[in-house]
């Protein structure tokens, strides 16, 4: 798949079939949009191609953050090359173009730049100066230059509309368990393993400790069954997120600390990516220090349980 981050960088494309979006999370809805476009371009013998912002258009307007990230941009990426994607344009949605009306968006952009033949987007796509243009917008301008349209109805999951917006909510009330079905993958957040207050490694469940990055949603303070993917591996794991409430002089930073059953590799300074199946329990601040080391045991002790395995430790 060849990325494209800028405009300027686009050259003599072989004509296309577009999908349009955003795609955060790249959940099931986005999944069925962008194989259709695949599908349809292989069919048509033209290239398939991802439109889309390396930014959120709402932060820009808004001018600070106010959509976090599901996915990291390499998570993206290498989903939509998996899915068969020629093409990934991901630039920013700069000046130039949050000024674009959305007739000269479709011309200058899609047509012009893309060499768009076909168009696929959801019911509820929207672009252009303050988002006045839509499918039918789309449909109007297809008709004249010879395009075509494919809009795609809302992608429903258990009775469910599927959108960025329900995953955001499950993940930041905790509700990790949720997000398989409508992503297809589990919710995961990645990091560099930090320093941290040792106080695992004292009672014999040792931690690997990550930052989180304040761009990215973030899951509700609590404990998790998880998984741990280290060097291509996935490991069984159990996992704090939180700011440590017990522990006195702490910095209340929120952070993750995760325990990685029967491993023993020194891995400060390397990147991990924890994988969140399912809730525990709420953080708790306890009154005495054992109080907390008895229920870290207790939480370590579900985990394994439900990983089906017998923690060595």
């Amino acid at each position: 798949m060849k990325q494209f981050t800028s405009l300027d960088e686009i050259e003599d494309l072989e004509e296309t079939v577009v999908a349009l979006g955003n795609f955060d999370g790249v959940h099931k809805g986005h999944q069925e949009l962008i194989r259709r476009a695949v599908n349809s371009a292989m069919v048509a013998g033209l290239k398939s191609a991802v439109f889309t912002f390396s930014n959120h258009p709402k932060n820009v307007l808004a001018q600070k953050t106010v959509v976090k990230n599901i996915l990291y941009f390499e998570e993206k990426a290498k989903m939509l090359a998996d899915l068969g994607v020629d093409y990934l344009i991901s630039v920013d949605f700069d000046k130039h173009i949050q000024e674009m009306d959305a007739e000269s968006f479709i011309r200058e952009i899609l047509v012009k730049k893309l060499h768009m033949r076909e168009a696929y987007c959801g019911f509820n796509y929207r672009f252009g100066n303050e988002g006045h243009g839509s499918p039918e917008t789309l449909m109007r301008v297809g008709l004249e230059l010879g395009f075509g349209l494919h809009i795609l109805e809302p992608y429903m999951v258990r009775g469910m509309i599927v959108s960025s917006t329900t995953i955001r909510n499950y993940i930041s009330n905790g509700d990790v368990d949720q997000c398989l079905s409508l992503m297809g993958h589990y919710y995961s957040v990645q990091g560099t393993v930090v320093e941290g207050k040792r106080l695992g490694k004292s009672i014999g469940f040792p931690t690997s400790n990550i930052n989180l990055d304040e761009s990215m949603v973030t899951p509700a303070n609590g404990v998790y069954i998880t998984y741990c993917n280290y060097n291509g591996i996935k490991y069984p794991s159990v996992t704090n997120v939180g700011v440590r409430p017990t522990l006195i002089n702490d910095d209340g930073r929120k952070n993750v600390e995760t325990h990685i059953f029967n491993f023993n590799k020194d891995i400060y300074g390397k990147v991990i990516r924890v994988e969140f199946l399912e809730r525990i329990r709420e953080e708790v601040k306890f009154d005495y220090m054992e109080d907390l080391v008895g229920q870290i045991k207790l939480d370590c002790l579900t985990a394994a349980a439900y990983h089906g395995i017998i923690n060595r430790q």
